[in-house]
């Protein structure tokens, strides 16, 4: 397939960037633009939690309201997220429901490859558990999230490489038998970053590796584009259901 990369590392705040991912959705489905990867940030850092999750059992309001840090809800499903500014990269996909992204499972496992790819590139032993996690030494490093619409799919998820552990686990919350399960105690305990393992890596080398890697799991060929005023006209207008509190506090 041919894959559109936009590389928007500027950053943009919590409500922008789920109204673009949106909006890539909407006018693929709509005007049948190409199959599309974003790699973006947070800016300033903040937090997203999964569409059918309630948020104050999924992050900690009186932190994020005390420190300042942004918050909404995503259109697609999964857990709650902080976004590090300094300390993650954020991939988006668009494509297609056919052949193997048909099966939802099988979906994840192909497009969270490209997540391996890219860390084994940046030398660092990954592997994919389901339904939607890549773990490193059996610790979270990245999670996705996803939803459909009509016969097109929008995945996101994130790559750690430095980010702030403390305020992760203060910001978030998770259930006591869910951190069990994994047979852990804390969120710090649950998750790591590429730092951790490797020591400090720079941003290029990380993008350089994630469009690698989703080359290698998607088959794809690329070229590099920016989002259009279309594409920003369309977020726009999304952007206010982002910020709304209906929306945010639906659940």
């Amino acid at each position: 397939m041919k894959l559109r990369v936009i590389i928007d590392l500027d950053g943009r705040d919590a409500y922008w960037q789920m109204a673009i991912d949106e909006a890539l959705l909407n006018m693929r489905i709509r005007e049948g633009l190409p199959n599309t990867l974003r790699l973006y940030r947070f800016k300033p850092s903040a937090v997203t939690i999964g569409h059918f999750q309630r948020i104050r059992d999924s992050v900690n309001l009186d932190f994020l309201n005390e420190n300042k840090i942004d918050y909404t809800r995503r259109i697609t499903g999964g857990g709650s997220v902080y976004h590090d500014t300094n300390g993650e990269i954020t991939y988006s996909v668009v494509l297609p429901v056919e052949g193997v992204l048909a099966d939802i499972l099988e979906s994840y496992r192909v497009i969270c490859s490209g997540l391996i790819y890219a860390l084994k590139r940046l030398n660092t032993p990954a592997e994919f558990v389901p339904i939607n996690d890549v773990v490193v030494y059996g610790r979270k490093i990245s999670g996705s999230a996803q939803t459909r619409r009509r016969e097109y799919l929008l995945q996101h998820g994130t790559l750690m490489y430095a980010t702030d552990l403390d305020t992760l686990e203060k910001a978030l919350l998770a259930p006591r038998e869910k951190l069990a399960s994994r047979g852990v105690m804390s969120i710090r305990e649950r998750v790591i970053t590429l730092r951790d393992v490797v020591g400090p890596v720079d941003v290029d080398s990380i993008i350089d590796a994630l469009i690698e890697g989703f080359t290698q799991a998607l088959n794809a060929e690329v070229y590099y584009d920016e989002l259009s005023e279309r594409e920003l006209r369309e977020a726009e207008e999304l952007v206010p259901k982002y910020r709304s509190v209906e929306w945010i506090f639906k659940r």
